[in-house]
């Protein structure tokens, strides 16, 4: 009677294991916290995004196997970020850095911060990531920051098959008055 139940059980787990990597999942979103560093003026950059849905917009976009154990993974994973996102402002490219990536939880977190000083407003925010591949991806950018003169700036843009690019405008700052820093 063990032997049977024990069997049941297994067949059951394996049964649900099938219909959930069959179904996947529904929902394709994507994060990215785009802040300016107080102190320094640079742009610091997080990106938050399912690392397998990654993982797999490299494998079709380069017509390969891809997975941690590749061994371009990481150049790879840099260079798709770095293709799908980018930052302009006064029709000129921010350069950004590369900072890293690490995975946690199913969860691919990468770094990025940029070279020069750089300010909110009339920034141009380009954001395809994963988009191509998953026609329900959205992905959404927070910033927060403060304009020229000080006025705290903050908000998201929404990204989808629709628009790939936002501009962060002054309208989006706050009524409350400048820190006295």
């Amino acid at each position: 009677m063990a032997k049977v139940f024990s069997k049941c059980v297994i067949a059951i787990s394996f049964y649900i294991g099938l219909v959930a990597s069959a179904t996947g999942h529904t929902y394709f979103f994507g994060v990215t916290d785009l802040n300016v560093n107080p102190k320094t003026k640079h742009l610091e950059i997080i990106h938050q995004f399912t690392t397998h849905d990654i993982e797999n917009a490299i494998a079709e976009g380069k017509q390969i196997h891809f997975s941690a154990e590749h061994k371009h993974y990481d150049l790879y994973i840099q260079q798709y970020f770095e293709q799908k996102f980018s930052l302009t402002q006064n029709k000129i490219k921010i350069r950004l850095n590369w900072l890293g990536f690490e995975i946690n939880s199913g969860k691919i977190i990468a770094y990025q911060e940029s070279r020069q000083q750089s300010f909110l407003p009339l920034l141009v925010v380009k954001n395809a990531i994963l988009i191509d591949t998953y026609p329900k991806q959205v992905n959404t950018v927070n910033f927060q920051g403060k304009d020229l003169q000080g006025v705290a700036l903050f908000g998201s843009l929404t990204f989808d098959y629709r628009s790939k690019e936002a501009i962060i405008t002054f309208a989006q700052r706050t009524l409350a008055k400048p820190a006295n820093d």
